[in-house]
């Protein structure tokens, strides 16, 4: 083995030695800011732990991105994040590395390749997944690194994420800092295993135990390692055993899970110690440090100077970068609905395929004009997915754009996510919408808040696709549809076609945007046929659709209730009610506009949706209208939905809890009538 004594230059060493004093120096200083009330919340400081940053990122450069956790101060100013930026941060000021977003457990700096620490637990093993992948689709040559406590390898973002990595050999480093406690819990006490680095052999990578406050063993290590990753020879897991020797946040009790002997025992292990005791017979070197002592005092001095001095975030821009600039309007409420062609409001064309075909044909297109699109998926590679969604594209593209993966949602939707931050833009094909409720988590907590977390620097182009809706006896675990649940989530789109049309001009643009978009397509629609432009063809999202014309009373449907309304309209017409039916086509931005229109005209809103009615997305339309088109309404806003409950088997079960024609031209006649 290299003595890593002789392996490291008198420079290097310096190096090391700063960035550990600008940690440890930085975060004190954040803790007696603590004290006098400068943080507003929590405040998780590194110090003790300082060796472990300083070691790793000194072998990274700005394209190699760190995704990192609650915290994640050490990692940040280790990446190269300036002690007044990150001072600001916690202070809530608009010059914060987060524009005041973040505070200490979401810190953002995407151009030195800080892409963010998370406040939950285990993501950011899963993003640093999809960082390598980027690379590896990319062929930029980064490496990412997690860097997580010993709590995350208890979560199953750790199986999934270093699974992932192994089979795909994506170059990606994880660091495990143990540091005994996760929160309050020993890590004797909730892991059956005692050692984290030995887990490595169980996915076919190397695993590596150090001493966490040794940095030099650490510096060699990681060094190695991450030249290895980046040689194409696959993913590393480091464990560094260490100890934090402040509270787990500033201003908890640290004494009833834990013994003062016990941080004495650590403090006396002080890695920046135990570093200095190393150049004690160099008389230069030891000099040298002492210099950068005085002078990373001056500078954190200047950093909480300029904090305080700082101005706060101006109020008006507490909702900006939601979206990405220059997307769709978030209520859609300046856009008028699509201008009617022919009865049924179809594209002029001759040409007729089927909703799946639509949509693989936007697919294909976008696949080939842009290299960054990739998909991920059970079955989407040679098979080309169960519902044909991806049918002959792994021919053209190979494995790396059409990636099979594992039965893991949380995984690769987590990988996603990394993936899209740094440049690519997945496609997460889930199947059916009930598999990817285990990857909620990841949507609704990382990848629907990222561009408003880093202030709009970083992008989130993720597309997360796949079937809803009853009707084909697959009872309660295939059968749901969830649309109203992500149309509750700011940062999301949501996307619920009806037509093969639709689903091509939507499809195409959530391809072509920055934003994450939830595409909806029920199942029992796939094989429906309709006229489909050829080449080209985008629909903006929050435009509704006005299916039909009429007079006398306004349906808005989505999705497969659209052709059940439209089942009813001729035998209505002939009873004398003539029917305008609306489809929004996206959830979010719901085109209110549109409707509030077409009920200026009728009078009269029947909503007809598949979901139970509580707290759903029939409840969002009728507020909406009872708020601003209240005046125009001649009869209460009445709807029409599935039972408030989960979907049965048999197929007499499963008809009754849905509408059907019969239901809704009842629910039409007796609104009528009031």
């Amino acid at each position: 083995m290299t003595d890593p004594q002789q392996a490291i230059s008198d420079d290097q060493r310096c190096r090391l030695y700063r960035t550990m004093q600008l940690i440890r120096q930085t975060e004190e200083e954040l803790a007696r800011c603590h004290q006098r009330g400068f943080i507003h919340g929590a405040c998780h400081t590194y110090v003790g732990e300082e060796a472990i940053a300083a070691a790793v990122c000194a072998h990274l450069t700005d394209v190699d991105p760190v995704f990192s956790t609650h915290r994640g101060h050490g990692h940040a100013l280790a990446k190269g994040v300036p002690p007044r930026e990150l001072m600001a941060e916690l202070f809530g000021r608009a010059t914060g590395c987060s524009r005041g977003r973040g505070g200490s457990m979401h810190l953002f700096s995407p151009e030195i390749g800080l892409m963010g620490t998370s406040g939950i637990v285990g993501p950011c093993i899963l993003q640093a997944c999809g960082g390598g992948y980027a690379s590896l689709l990319r062929k930029t040559g980064a490496v990412a690194v997690a860097f997580f406590g010993d709590g995350a390898v208890n979560n199953g973002a750790f199986h999934e994420g270093l699974n992932m990595a192994s089979i795909w050999k994506l170059p990606v480093l994880f660091v495990c800092e143990n540091n005994r406690f996760a929160t309050e819990v020993a890590f004797a006490d909730s892991s059956g295993n005692p050692s984290v680095g030995n887990r490595g052999a169980a996915y076919g990578m190397p695993g590596i135990e150090l001493d966490g406050n040794d940095v030099l063993e650490i510096h060699r290590v990681a060094g190695e390692a991450i030249a290895r990753a980046r040689s194409g020879g696959g993913p590393t897991l480091i464990e560094c055993k260490t100890y934090r020797t402040r509270p787990h946040a500033e201003g908890m009790g640290d004494f009833s899970y834990r013994t003062r002997e016990e941080v004495e025992q650590w403090k006396q292990r002080c890695p920046i110690r135990r570093f200095r005791e190393t150049v004690a017979g160099c008389e230069e070197t030891a000099r040298r440090f002492d210099v950068i002592d005085a002078e990373v005092r001056t500078i954190v001095q200047e950093a909480r100077e300029f904090a305080e001095s700082s101005p706060v975030p101006e109020p008006a821009s507490v909702t900006e970068h939601v979206y990405a600039q220059g997307s769709e309007d978030t209520q859609g409420s300046e856009r008028a609905a699509s201008t009617v062609v022919g009865p049924s409001s179809s594209p002029l064309t001759e040409r007729s395929i089927t909703f799946s075909q639509a949509t693989l044909e936007a697919l294909s297109t976008e696949m080939a004009a842009n290299p960054n699109i990739f998909v991920m998926g059970e079955g989407i590679g040679a098979r080309g997915g169960n519902f044909l969604t991806t049918k002959g594209l792994y021919e053209l593209y190979g494995p790396e754009r059409l990636r099979d993966t594992p039965i893991c949602e949380r995984g690769f939707v987590g990988l996603a996510c990394g993936a899209a931050m740094t440049g690519a833009r997945p496609v997460v094909d889930f199947m059916f919408a009930d598999f990817v409720l285990d990857a909620v988590g990841e949507i609704v907590n990382q990848i629907a808040k990222m561009q408003y977390m880093s202030s709009g620097r970083l992008k989130m182009p993720v597309l997360l696709r796949g079937c809803i809706g009853i009707g084909h006896s697959a009872a309660t675990h295939h059968s749901g549809s969830y649309y109203g649940l992500y149309g509750q989530v700011p940062g999301l789109r949501v996307v619920v076609p009806s037509s093969p049309s639709d689903a091509k001009g939507l499809l195409q643009r959530a391809l072509r945007g920055d934003d994450p978009v939830v595409f909806l397509e029920h199942r029992e629609l796939l094989q429906t046929k309709g006229p489909v432009p050829e080449g080209d063809y985008e629909i903006e999202f929050g435009q509704a659709r006005v299916v039909r014309e009429g007079r006398h009373v306004t349906v808005v449907a989505l999705a497969r209730m659209v052709h059940q309304t439209l089942a009813i309209c001729e035998q209505l017409d002939r009873e004398g009610v003539s029917v305008e039916l609306i489809d929004p086509r996206t959830v979010s931005p719901l085109d209110t506009e549109a409707i509030l229109e077409s009920v200026h005209k009728t009078g009269r809103l029947l909503i007809v949706d598949e979901p139970p009615a509580q707290c759903g997305f029939s409840a969002e339309i009728a507020a909406r209208v009872a708020d601003a088109g209240f005046n125009d309404l001649d009869a209460p806003i009445r709807r029409l939905t599935g039972a408030f409950c989960p979907t049965p088997y048999s197929p007499s079960l499963e008809q009754a809890v849905v509408p059907g024609p019969n239901d809704i031209a009842v629910a039409i006649r007796d609104l009528m009538e009031e």
